[in-house]
């Protein structure tokens, strides 16, 4: 069965798959996983490492003004928009304190849509969710999974459908990683890859 092979390709690859994104407090993991749209989590870390040293609470950060953020965010894409979402968060959750366990709550704030709430429930609550970025919504055309005509919501259906729901969390980190290192937008490393037999991307292009 094509999800037994999966499952066994994607545990001897990425058999410790976690988030590759820095933090130690709730709060920092919401705001890196907002941050990171359009941009790789290398750089994120780079310019969070300053950020998170330095403003140690929801307080501290919440007394930056927006312009302040740009100048401490401005390596990343989109960094004016990205710094009032980040003000705005910020300033949402000052209030509480915390990162609650609420996807209603998550993605009424600014910058925070349906996959950065999903990645936050899955590491901070370990929720089972699917968190399709442009990685899993890659790899899961390529293997069949989805068709090439849905979008990341009928994606996300048709993978929970797929995969057993004990393993959603598990199998969406590791396929995280499977799209960024083995198979990538451009040249995908296809001939390394114990997947190709079932890969429909693999065999169009090489018929």
């Amino acid at each position: 069965m094509n999800k037994e092979i999966i499952y066994k390709e994607l545990d001897r690859l990425f058999e410790d798959a976690r988030c590759e994104l820095n933090y130690e407090k709730d709060y920092e993991l919401l705001l890196s996983v907002m941050l990171s749209a359009q941009t790789t989590d290398k750089r994120v870390n780079e310019v969070t490492k300053e950020i998170y040293s330095k403003y140690k609470s929801l307080k501290e950060l919440n007394n930056l003004s927006i312009e302040e953020i740009e100048k401490l965010i401005m390596r990343l894409g989109f960094y004016k928009s990205k710094a009032k979402n980040f003000k705005g968060i910020v300033s949402r959750l000052i209030d509480i304190g915390y990162v609650p366990n609420d996807r209603e709550f998550l993605e009424s704030l600014p910058g925070v849509g349906r996959k950065t709430a999903s990645v936050v429930l899955e590491h901070l609550f370990d929720e089972p969710a699917f968190a399709v970025d442009t990685h899993v919504h890659r790899v899961s055309k390529r293997l069949g999974i989805a068709a090439n005509k849905d979008d990341v919501l009928k994606t996300e259906s048709k993978l929970k459908k797929y995969f057993n729901k004990d393993k959603w969390n598990r199998v969406n980190s590791q396929l995280v990683l499977f799209g960024r290192y083995v198979c990538t937008s451009r040249k995908p490393n296809c001939e390394n890859c114990n997947l190709k037999n079932i890969c429909k991307y693999y065999k169009k292009t090489s018929d």
